[in-house]
């Protein structure tokens, strides 16, 4: 109990050190912001821009690993692909993965 009085009545000493110890977190999350957070959304903006700009005849790669041509479009959300032959099936904008050339 003696013990806990002494680290307690330090008090100025005891709040400069908690901001320097605040210090090395802000910066982690700095740094995951730009390692990682940041990098993901630049992506994903493109990824967005891409699927906008789609237009009938474009040969795409579907997060399930089909690929496809798009033939058509449903709705604002809904993209038909050409599989093969006669094949056609319907999927969400966002099922859309890649843009191939």
């Amino acid at each position: 109990m003696i013990g806990t009085a002494y680290a307690q009545a330090g008090g100025g000493a005891a709040a400069g050190s908690s901001l320097f110890s605040l210090i090395p977190i802000v910066l982690m999350i700095v740094i995951f912001y730009f390692l990682l957070i940041r990098p993901q959304q630049k992506k994903e903006k493109e990824r967005k821009g891409m699927i906008e700009a789609l237009k009938q005849g474009d040969r795409v790669l579907t997060a399930g690993g089909i690929y496809g041509v798009v033939d058509s479009f449903k709705e604002p959300d809904i993209v038909v692909l050409k599989i093969s032959g006669n094949t056609k099936v319907e999927f969400t904008k966002s099922a859309v993965q890649n843009k191939v050339s």
